[in-house]
């Protein structure tokens, strides 16, 4: 997309979530993680809300105006919050509209995460099954969606790839399976970690999605660092401009230190020298090839090898050693 000046691309603001760093969040963790992210250059801190309680709303609204930060809450559907279990669905919907609440005292505009059941859990399902599942899930998330939309509050439902869920896990389903609620409080969050799973390609669902699109989160495609992987970034920007999406880019990793997220999200090994230099490479690639997008710079920077971030190891220390181990594996 160009602007007729040989400029091209929307300049987004950038945020990460605290699960780079620790989980579960708690307020004592709130100032050192602002002042860490405001450093590396991040705008907005991403606050996920795993166990109501965990972390004071009022308190993290005033240490993120303090930083100069802003927010955005995303929910956690961890064991026992499910829309389609009959046992578990008052709870779960208890526990959304929380979040929504949440959202409002820290400003955040939207609730975003797998929003239907619990991360994990997987089974299969006939044509049948799926459609009773899709009118259980909608008439679940109804009254929900109403009281974030009375609001002024997006729940924005993400598609998980196949082992973490069974029920969205490409946008077309979830327009499918969402679509009588879609601008009533509900919309979507896409994450390039499962669009690059899911969808062939990406690009094409991230246009699917249109004005749909309320979160977008990102990593490389490995859970690591935005930049020097393998995704099309010049592709996915293209297309988050064509629907004009203009919201932040949230850069959503895991630490392994805690063993329930990283059981959840499958995270087995370091995917950078250290969490801290996870979110520095990604800031540094998201400002960097924004940036060159805006001034209509030529080069391949969004094709994994011309990156900021594909060097962003090689500074010192261990860094350097990261770099040197994966350039000798390239050339083998």
């Amino acid at each position: 997309m160009t602007d007729g000046s040989g400029s091209t691309g929307i300049v987004r603001e950038i945020g990460v979530n605290t699960w780079v760093w620790t989980s579960p969040l708690t307020t004592q963790h709130l100032g050192d993680l602002a002042d860490r992210a405001r450093g590396f250059g991040f705008g907005l801190l991403e606050l996920p809300v795993e166990n109501p309680g965990d972390w004071d709303p009022a308190t993290a609204a005033e240490v993120l105006a303090g930083s100069g930060m802003g927010a955005r809450i995303v929910g956690a559907m961890g064991p026992g919050r499910d829309l389609i279990d009959p046992l578990y669905r008052a709870d779960t919907q208890d526990y959304l509209r929380h979040c929504v609440d949440v959202a409002l005292a820290v400003g955040s505009p939207t609730v975003a995460g797998p929003l239907t059941a619990a991360t994990g859990r997987v089974w299969r399902m006939d044509a049948g099954e799926r459609s009773r599942v899709v009118e259980t899930l909608r008439e679940a998330l109804r009254p929900v969606a109403d009281y974030a939309a009375e609001r002024s509050v997006t729940l924005a439902v993400e598609p998980l790839n196949r082992y973490e869920t069974s029920i969205i896990n490409t946008v077309d389903q979830a327009l499918e399976a969402l679509d009588p609620l879609l601008d009533r409080g509900i919309g979507l969050a896409l994450d390039s970690y499962h669009l690059n799973i899911e969808e062939r390609p990406p690009a094409a669902a991230i246009r699917a999605a249109g004005d749909h699109c309320k979160v977008v989160q990102v990593c490389g495609n490995d859970r690591g660092p935005v930049g020097g992987d393998h995704t099309d970034w010049d592709a996915f920007f293209d297309a988050l401009d064509d629907i004009a999406y203009a919201g932040p880019l949230t850069v959503e990793s895991f630490t392994a230190d805690n063993d329930t997220i990283a059981v959840a999200a499958s995270i087995w090994r370091p995917l950078a020298p250290s969490q801290d230099e996870l979110a520095r490479a990604s800031a540094e690639f998201l400002t960097d090839h924004q940036r060159r997008r805006a001034s209509g710079a030529d080069g391949d920077s969004g094709k994994g090898g011309d990156s900021v971030a594909d060097g962003a190891f090689g500074t010192d220390g261990d860094s350097a050693d990261w770099a040197a181990k994966r350039t000798a594996k390239e050339q083998q």
